[in-house]
């Protein structure tokens, strides 16, 4: 018999970072508050990267989804790899030309597009799906704001923000920017 309910269990469970970052900014106002002119500066310092980590744990927790689609995703050393039942791949980050999110016939999907213009499909909802947010937000460019809009309902029906480029069935998240040649 458990004491917590399952659903504030899972709540729990969701937003665990979220919680450990605050205990962290928690811990630094502790500090400012017992003041002197040692731990007032370290308070402060703690409490400004816990705020700096609290808004990270933020935008990751939005950007997780429930795990609804077959297929595991793997980030390792710069590399993206989906395995699925019928299709999958990997992707090296530095290969990457474009990311977007497509839908098809009602599944979001990641679309990662290489130089050679293959493209790799993965479940926004895949297990291990929210690895895929530090992986993008290390693009050069890449808005992690703009990655987290993208996933909204809203933004994704009725608009888009952040100077997203809308398609019909698709939305452009970032591109590579085109490097001229050294002649």
């Amino acid at each position: 018999m458990t004491l917590i309910r399952p659903e504030l269990h899972q709540a729990i469970l969701r937003g665990r970072e979220v919680i450990a970052a605050a205990t962290v900014v928690a811990f630094g106002l502790w500090l400012v508050w017992l003041g002197g002119y040692l731990l007032v500066p370290l308070g402060l310092c703690v409490a400004g990267l816990g705020t700096i980590w609290v808004l990270q744990a933020l935008r990751r927790m939005r950007f997780a989804q429930g795990v609804a689609a077959p297929g595991v995703v793997e980030v390792d050393e710069g590399q993206v790899g989906y395995f699925g039942p019928g299709e999958g791949g990997f992707v090296a980050l530095p290969d990457l030309v474009e990311l977007r999110l497509v839908s098809v016939q009602g599944r979001r999907l990641w679309r990662l597009k290489q130089t050679d213009g293959q493209a790799l499909l993965i479940p926004v909802d895949a297990a291990g799906a929210e690895r895929l947010f530090d992986a993008f937000a290390s693009l050069p460019g890449m808005d992690s704001g703009a990655l987290v809009a993208a996933l909204d309902t809203q933004a994704a029906v009725g608009g888009a923000p952040g100077g997203l480029v809308r398609g019909r069935d698709s939305l452009v998240i970032w591109r590579r920017a085109v490097q001229a040649a050294l002649t």
